[in-house]
């Protein structure tokens, strides 16, 4: 703004003895002091009323954000809670008809270790007590077995009542 050097400050100095006297000049001093204190105060007033609105519009922002994520929250814990007690609506009337049906109920709940639902899981598929031929212990499937077992059979020997249906090669005698 002003370009203040000690040189100039000295010149008006000088200046003001010459005007004002040297009688008036320590009055005069004293009344800029003053005035200068007045408006540094005024300042100071002015830079806290400033930041202090700064800080309520920081504080109303942040209220703003954390009624958004309240609102967030509750929306998502009524969904969870719903959801829930469409479960447990659905777990209990699985439960009623099972009963009713004289059959126990299927777990809901089973799920495979890969996180796919069990067989009879779902409440309305009906559960199989078919036992699948892999699992039934034997080492082959019923189709492989019946094929094993047919080719070990030899053709009987000379002399034997042959099986109804079964063609064997006849010996030239």
């Amino acid at each position: 703004m002003f370009d203040i050097t000690s040189s100039k400050l000295l010149i008006l100095g000088i200046v003001a003895l010459l005007v004002i006297g040297p009688k008036d000049l320590p009055a005069l001093l004293r009344t800029i002091g003053k005035y200068m204190g007045i408006i540094k105060r005024q300042a100071a007033e002015f830079r806290a009323q400033f930041d202090e609105a700064m800080r309520e519009s920081e504080i109303h922002e942040l209220k703003k954000s954390m009624e958004s994520i309240q609102q967030e929250t509750e929306a998502s814990m009524r969904e969870a809670t719903s959801s829930v007690e469409k479960q447990l609506a659905d777990a209990s009337q699985s439960v009623h008809a099972a009963l009713e049906e004289g059959k126990p109920a299927a777990d809901p709940m089973a799920n495979y270790l890969d996180g796919s639902p069990a067989a009879g899981a779902d409440a309305s598929a009906p559960i199989s007590p078919e036992v699948p031929a892999e699992l039934n212990g034997a080492s082959h499937p019923p189709e492989e077995k019946a094929k094993v077992a047919s080719d070990t059979v030899a053709a009987p020997a000379a002399g034997t009542p042959e099986e109804p249906g079964r063609a064997t090669e006849k010996s030239g005698a």
